[in-house]
């Protein structure tokens, strides 16, 4: 235990005014104070409050001095004399002295407040620079904490800026559209939260920030979860009554339900839905680097590796996807994101289907993509999307479809039935030998997920470390 409690006692106003020796302790911790004490020891910090000793400090200290000049308390070892030449310690009445445990000396306690005057005496050995220094030191860090919080708003600035500005778009678009009522609006009265769910998702949920882009069906946003974590998300917006005048209820939430229920690192992850009476919310993954087809078109087409890995990573998701019977029919760098590492996301699937019969009729998608016997007007099944993997890696090499024809499109179909394929002598034997596996005729000759994922051209690209390969299904 300190001795300051026991000579704060000893100074109290219900004490006399004699006095006391303290009672010395045997242990040598006896020299730490409390950390109360030390607080106020401190001349970085505030000042300690009116112990109300006023009246008996000058008393006190005056004791205390003559104990320094040699009258000591009955019980308290009298210090060995100083050699000449070391610097000696005045007594002050501004400066209270304290007992030491282990040598029964005198020491001076740090002042409550820093000193502007002190006394030559005491700076001669030094001992004052180094207590400046280490009062400088505490000072600092007693003021880290004010510049921890500046930081933070820093950091709290840099978050609302990273969503952007937002443009009142959502309101004035609403402004413009009508509701939609009957059997349309019963389809399109869609939700992911449960009734039983604490948690409701709806627009104020979120806070919007810049647009990403404008599709057929309404705007896509940047948002921001307003509940931590604050995740960032794309929040895209699909107005009711265009949906309605398009005649595809059963198409979109076709859409929505097959997305819903998807779990892949290159495909795009739905987090949730909500609606109101005019528009449906689709909560979705955000892609920090936008567009596939951005990229395509500014470089005019992509090397070897880069290409490579990319077809390596749709192979993946298109495997995952056949095994839960689900048929993308719409492949195209159009409906391709790139994720926040590089890593390619499957975006779209308007045209996506779940076909455990595995045999379906409707002719859909995009021109230049379309297979043979989509052309043909025949049944397909989940090998269009072999047809349409090929199709892409030739454009990504080459910058342009395999049978795309500027004299329109009969002539691009012709070039389709025929399977009229002219590689470009800058592809390589590999890259060419992958791309002849898959755009095949017969839908049954096309080189399969498996055999694609393990190709010489896709292995030579492939990186060293198993941790950028998509995961399996989940």
């Amino acid at each position: 235990m300190s001795q300051l409690p026991q000579m704060m006692d000893s100074l109290s106003l219900s004490s006399s005014s004699q006095l006391q020796p303290p009672l010395l302790p045997n242990s040598a911790k006896a020299n730490r104070l409390p950390p109360l004490m030390k607080k106020y020891m401190n001349p970085g910090l505030v000042r300690p409050p009116n112990t109300g000793l006023a009246q008996h400090q000058s008393a006190a200290l005056l004791s205390m001095a003559n104990a320094s000049a040699g009258t000591m308390p009955s019980g308290i070892p009298k210090p060995s004399p100083k050699k000449a030449g070391s610097a000696s310690v005045t007594s002050s009445p501004a400066r209270p002295r304290q007992f030491t445990a282990n040598t029964g000396s005198i020491k001076v306690v740090k002042p409550l407040r820093p000193s502007h005057t002190v006394a030559s005496n005491y700076a001669k050995d030094g001992r004052v620079e180094r207590e400046r220094e280490r009062d400088g030191k505490e000072h600092k860090e007693h003021k880290e904490p004010k510049g921890d919080k500046g930081d933070k708003e820093k950091e709290r600035e840099k978050e609302r800026d990273a969503i952007g500005t937002y443009d009142g778009g959502l309101e004035r678009d609403a402004a413009q559209k009508g509701e939609v009522t009957g059997e349309a609006a019963s389809l399109l009265a869609m939700s992911s939260t449960s009734p039983s769910s604490s948690v409701h998702l709806s627009l104020h949920s979120f806070q919007i920030g810049r647009p990403l882009g404008k599709g057929k069906f309404g705007r896509v946003y940047m948002a921001r979860t307003k509940a931590a974590p604050h995740f960032i998300v794309a929040l895209k917006c699909l107005h009711k009554s265009e949906i309605v005048a398009g005649r595809v209820e059963k198409q979109v939430r076709r859409e929505i339900e097959i997305q819903q229920n998807l779990r892949h690192p290159n495909i795009l992850r739905l987090y949730g839905y909500f609606h109101d009476s005019k528009r449906i919310f689709l909560v979705l993954e955000y892609a920090a680097h936008g567009e596939l087809y951005r990229q395509l078109s500014k470089c005019g087409r992509f090397d070897e590796k880069r290409s490579s890995r990319y077809i390596a990573q749709m192979a993946d998701a298109l495997q995952y996807l056949h095994r839960k019977h689900v048929i993308h029919r719409d492949i195209k760098p159009e409906n391709l994101l790139i994720g926040l590492k590089g890593e390619l996301k499957i975006a779209d699937f308007g045209w996506s289907v779940h076909a455990p019969s595995d045999r379906r009729h409707t002719l859909c998608g995009t021109l230049d993509y379309l297979p043979p016997e989509m052309v043909e007007g025949k049944e397909h099944n989940a090998k269009v999307d072999l047809w349409a993997l090929g199709v892409l890696a030739y454009e990504f090499l080459v910058g342009s479809p395999p049978f795309e024809d500027l004299s329109g499109p009969q002539a691009t179909y012709r070039r389709i039935r025929k399977v009229d394929l002219k590689i470009p002598p800058h592809v390589s034997e590999d890259a060419a030998d992958l791309i002849r596996g898959l755009l095949k005729y017969n839908p049954q000759d096309r080189m399969p997920l498996s055999d694609v994922l393990e190709h010489p051209w896709i292995k030579r690209y492939e990186k060293r470390s198993r941790a950028s390969r998509p995961d399996r299904e989940q």
